[in-house]
């Protein structure tokens, strides 16, 4: 009997399963994320599952881990303090492909050097204005090296990451390795994302592992890839943002084994985010475009997934302006009060308890914040230094704990870098409120949705005449938005091009005014015709509404909360490799290798050369991470010219793809 962990960490709960012999699940557990230190929720839950199954650690043959820890750091905005050095580009390419916002103020030098389109040197590498550079930056977590046309030639990328991993010791991201595809500012972008969380992933793995020795299990641990396949923890380490999406990936595999389901949309709500993709033909489809979370899109070879800032911990803001009033959620994630009040009761309920007793409702009332330990705080500014030394290790309101207004954008930087946490009301407070959910401080909940019930809207009006009017109205939003996400990625994803975007078909009024069956001169009927799989532990309490608003058919599999879980331990690991060759000039077919360009010929000797490479590549990486029964699929994408009545060979990309079942440890 072969027991396999699946272990998910989300931004709010770590879950567990085991899976004997990929057929099935004989236990599942859940823990709360422990984001000061993952390893105690991690812990908690393995703990928790080895208890519920009663089997031994050293029966477990082989643990995998998926998590949205990246994905919901890109959504928030979180990460570590990066540099980017961008080879062979002018500066004005930084405001290119939202280069600038991937970089929020981070450093950046742009150096002379680079390369060609046919991988010759465009200009020397400017070395001395790199070490100048590195010498008077201080504090980078990471650094992210973009040259011009390093996958034609990756020469000056290699050698400036040579020099910064020398003197900093820092690690360091070459874009060529996370993309064999043309557009420097885009890798370059992908490159600024892997560099912020290398040092996020490498905690959360590191620390995985250590727990998973502390408890006797010696088995191999995989990680799952924005693309559902299987990675080495080592190969994660390297490439996180290869992890972007891979809860969300996690939870379709999941949910296409639970389900058997050929067609249908999977929507997996967690804390932070809910993430829509569509299995065809019972396989997931993967983005041609490359991963978009975050505002940022990457060239991460990920699912076609639709990711919304939206989830049970989603800040609840109030509509003021107008005479309706009114919620909305999103897309920022912040502590529910009523988890914050669980955890801290004696600081949290006289508080709240002080704020309703006020005659007026106070901006920052239900809102709290707490320093995250253990993570570093270098290159902070002095109003971030300030308050971070005002907040110290307590639990302190924001009404006591912010002076001044500008301290407001202090405070956000500081959330931004995920060293502080903020509470405030959120749809699991008021599922707490209606008796949905009890696991932690519903007393509180309803204590935080009366003070904010009694905000004013235009017409002078409180906003909600009790907190169950209150939460009614943040689960009825929720329904609402979540309906919305549906709709857009249905849009998205219709072969038929209705020449509109996806967001605004689905906001049309036709489209609502279909769902809401209108009947008039008109009869307006609008539905979804595809099933849909609710995923994620908050889906029941959730769901059912958003299919009713979509007469749709929706699925709440069993072992829904943990379907991410389950996903990370019935994967294979696969792996990509993609390479080029072109044609300079007549007669020449040129290799773009690792090692630089090779010339050949005859354009079949060049392609041989070339797959024969990506090939030991590929098998030689995926042996080391673990994969056995190894099978491997060449592919090639030849283009050419139609000149003189002769087709002209122009330029072809090589494929290899090596997959494999997990070797799983002997007992």
């Amino acid at each position: 009997m072969a027991l396999a962990l699946g272990v998910d960490t989300g931004g709010t709960y770590t879950d567990a399963v085991l899976v004997r012999d990929e057929k099935d699940v004989i236990a599942s557990a859940k823990s709360l994320t422990t984001r000061a230190d993952l390893a105690i929720g991690v812990g908690k839950a393995i703990s928790t599952v080895l208890q519920r199954a009663q089997v031994s650690p050293d029966q477990v043959s082989m643990a995998s881990l998926s998590t949205t820890l990246a994905t919901n750091a890109l959504v928030e905005g979180q990460g570590g303090r990066v540099a980017l050095v961008y080879i062979g580009f002018k500066q004005a390419d930084l405001d290119r492909h939202g280069l600038k916002d991937a970089l929020k103020g981070d450093p950046a030098v742009v150096l002379s050097g680079g390369h060609t389109h046919a991988g010759a040197e465009a200009a020397p590498l400017d070395i001395e204005a790199l070490l100048s550079f590195l010498d008077s930056h201080s504090g980078v977590s990471g650094f992210a090296v973009a040259a011009q046309f390093a996958t034609r030639n990756p020469a000056h990328e290699l050698e400036a990451a040579r020099i910064i991993a020398e003197k900093t010791g820092a690690p360091v991201t070459c874009s060529h390795h996370l993309s064999a595809k043309l557009n420097g500012p885009k890798r370059a972008v992908t490159a600024v994302l892997n560099a912020r969380l290398i040092g996020m992933i490498d905690r959360l793995i590191g620390r995985a592992q250590d727990q998973l020795l502390d408890l006797g299990i010696s088995a191999p641990m995989m990680v799952v890839r924005g693309d559902g396949a299987l990675m080495s923890a080592e190969q994660a380490r390297d490439r996180p943002i290869e992890t972007i999406l891979s809860g969300p990936a996690a939870s379709i595999v999941g949910a296409s084994w639970l389900t058997g389901a050929e067609n249908a949309l999977v929507s997996d709500i967690g804390g932070t985010t809910t993430d829509i993709a569509l299995i065809r033909d019972g396989k997931p489809a993967i983005d041609p475009a490359g991963a978009q979370v975050g505002g940022f899109r990457t060239m991460v070879e990920a699912v076609a997934m639709r990711t919304h800032g939206l989830g049970g911990d989603s800040q609840v803001h109030v509509k003021t302006e107008g005479l309706a009033g009114g919620v909305f959620l999103g897309p920022r994630r912040v502590l529910p009060v009523s988890l914050i009040a669980a955890e801290h009761p004696e600081i949290v309920h006289p508080i709240l308890d002080a704020q309703l007793r006020a005659t007026t409702v106070g901006e920052h009332d239900t809102r709290f914040a707490r320093r995250v330990p253990g993570l570093p705080a270098e290159g902070l500014g002095p109003r971030e230094d300030a308050l971070l030394d005002r907040l110290g290790d307590r639990v302190a309101p924001l009404s006591e704990l912010l002076k001044t207004r500008m301290e407001s954008g202090a405070l956000t930087r500081l959330v931004d870098r995920g060293i502080v946490q903020v509470s405030g009301v959120t749809p699991s407070d008021a599922s707490h409120v209606l008796g949905r959910l009890t696991s932690w401080d519903s007393e509180a909940a309803r204590k935080a949705l009366e003070l904010v019930a009694r905000k004013r809207v235009g017409t002078g009006d409180v906003l909600a005449a009790t907190p169950e009017a209150l939460a009614e109205m943040i689960v009825a939003q929720l329904t609402e938005q979540t309906a919305l996400t549906l709709l857009e990625t249905a849009f998205a994803e219709e072969i038929e091009d209705f020449g509109l975007s996806a967001t605004d078909l689905a906001r049309h009024v036709l489209t609502q005014k279909g769902l809401d069956r209108h009947r008039g001169l008109l009869a307006l009927d609008a539905a979804l015709n595809v099933d849909v799989i609710g995923l994620g532990a908050s889906a029941p309490s959730y769901y059912p509404a958003a299919g009713e608003r979509l007469h749709c058919n929706m699925i709440l599999p069993e072992h829904t909360d943990v379907a991410n879980a389950i996903g990370a331990v019935v994967g294979r690991l696969t792996l990509r490799r993609s390479g080029t060759v072109t044609s300079p000039s007549e007669g020449r077919y040129r290799v773009h290798l690792e090692s630089g360009p090779q010339d050949f010929t005859e354009p079949e000797e060049a392609l041989e050369v070339l797959q024969i490479a990506l090939k030991d590549e590929a098998e030689s990486e995926i042996r080391r991470a673990g994969a056995e029964d190894i099978r491997v699929i060449v592919s090639r994408d030849i283009r050419t010219a139609r000149i003189e009545a002769q087709d002209v060979f122009v330029e072809a990309t090589v494929t290899v793809e090596a997959s494999g079942r997990p070797r799983v440890a002997s007992g």
